[in-house]
């Protein structure tokens, strides 16, 4: 029971919001920590056990917390835009089905997002979408981070109008934008194939556990998308597979806990976003959990990245 609760105390401390572990459990508790923004969703957790933590595990909880809680991370606006920007090129268009009126259709498109963040499509005219379209505009793209797995991994929903480009020099704008992306897609120069750009009106954001919120179609125009994010998984790969007991001496230096294993799942220009492993003290199942460890210092570039990583290295063994 003591590891239960601990278990279900790492996640009262560790997340602005909780998941709803069982049905029956009762009273009901509502969890508020700090939001990043005031329409982040909530989630109510109910809690009855029993029991006492081991003390030493309640100040490793309280450091956990109160070092997440101002923990860099980057803005939503960023966030979706660099998901946006730098995920393998294809998703979830919805739409609404000409075929089968009243229900949404639901296909896997290639797009290309342009400077400002609009998808570009290029859709055969006979494609079931594409009809759905030129009846009823409206649509939504679901794109999925580009290493998603699971719930805990980000994803994006944009929401908006379709609109067909026609004119001569857009249309080869698109083309240069799309191909760059989609190098191989030689169906682009195809006679029966148009293409669409997506105005996006609105954005639904989940960026994993206890991070989702909305984000108005002006903020996501304007933000730019994190320079260090299109890297970042090739950086993570590197310290995975041959630096593993760096990351684990860092969080260890700079969070002030011990972790039984790390791995890097994402990187950008404020720090990493880290899954960890720990067996908690008082129990002897280990839980997995995302934390976030922030660099020393902003970076811009590909090679203040190894430095940064070096320096906290290197801060981390002393």
């Amino acid at each position: 029971m003591t590891q239960v609760r601990s278990i279900l105390l790492t996640l009262f401390l560790l997340l602005p919001v909780t998941l709803s572990f069982h049905p029956q459990i009762s009273p009901r508790i509502i969890v508020s920590n700090t939001r990043l923004y005031k329409n982040e969703a909530t989630h109510d957790v109910r809690n009855d056990f029993a029991g006492d933590i081991d003390p030493d595990e309640l100040k490793i909880q309280n450091t956990l917390q109160a070092h997440q809680s101002t923990a860099a991370r980057l803005s939503f606006p960023t966030s979706v835009r660099s998901l946006v920007h730098h995920q393998h090129g294809f998703a979830v268009l919805s739409t609404n089905s000409k075929s089968n009126p009243g229900y949404p259709g639901g296909s896997v498109v290639g797009f290309a997002p342009d400077p400002s963040g609009r998808p570009l499509f290029v859709f055969s005219g006979m494609s079931s979408h594409t009809q759905d379209v030129l009846v009823d505009p409206k649509v939504s793209l679901t794109v999925a981070s580009q290493d998603f797995k699971g719930a805990a991994d980000g994803r994006v929903n944009l929401l908006g109008e379709m609109e067909r480009v026609k004119d001569p020099e857009e249309i080869e704008m698109c083309k240069e934008i799309y191909l760059e992306k989609h190098p191989g897609a030689f169906w682009v120069n195809f006679g029966d194939f148009n293409w669409f750009r997506m105005e996006v009106k609105s954005v639904r954001f989940v960026g994993g556990f206890a991070r989702a919120g909305t984000i108005s179609a002006e903020d996501y125009a304007s933000a730019s998308p994190d320079p260090i994010s299109k890297i970042g998984g090739m950086v993570a790969s590197h310290m995975n597979d041959d630096h593993s007991d760096s990351t684990i001496s860092m969080i260890q230096h700079y969070i002030g806990v011990d972790v039984e294993a790390a791995k890097i799942v994402s990187m950008d220009c404020l720090g990493m976003d880290v899954v960890v492993k720990r067996t908690p003290k008082g129990g002897d199942q280990p839980q997995e959990f995302k934390i976030r460890l922030p660099f020393v210092r902003k970076v811009e570039e590909r090679k203040e990245v190894k430095e940064v990583i070096v320096q906290m290295t290197r801060e981390s063994a002393g």
